[in-house]
């Protein structure tokens, strides 16, 4: 799903003008990535949790040359879901 067909679903459900659509979900967006950048967690409850780690750097191999190289140090999205989105995803009521 893009992020035009979130804004045409919210459209038709909310009643919400396109524009109005569209500046929600940007809003929305902008709230998460804003607090993403910040290292703050993002909860969003019966979806799930979206949480910024960070990894170390690390010993690894090129595998065309067998050469040793340093992997550097990043920052990676994880996203968990919520028990209710998992229960909802396999059809289980509870």
């Amino acid at each position: 799903m893009t992020k035009a067909e979130i804004i045409a679903r919210i459209y038709e459900k909310v009643g919400f003008s396109k524009k109005e659509a569209t500046d929600v979900v940007e809003a929305t967006f902008e709230v998460v990535k804003g607090c993403l950048e910040n290292g703050e967690k993002v909860k969003i409850s019966g979806f799930g949790n979206f949480v910024v780690n960070t990894k170390r750097p690390r010993k690894g191999r090129n595998p065309q040359t067998g050469e040793e190289i340093i992997i550097v140090g990043r920052k990676v999205l994880t996203f968990k879901p919520s028990h209710i989105l998992k229960k909802s995803l396999n059809n289980i009521s509870s």
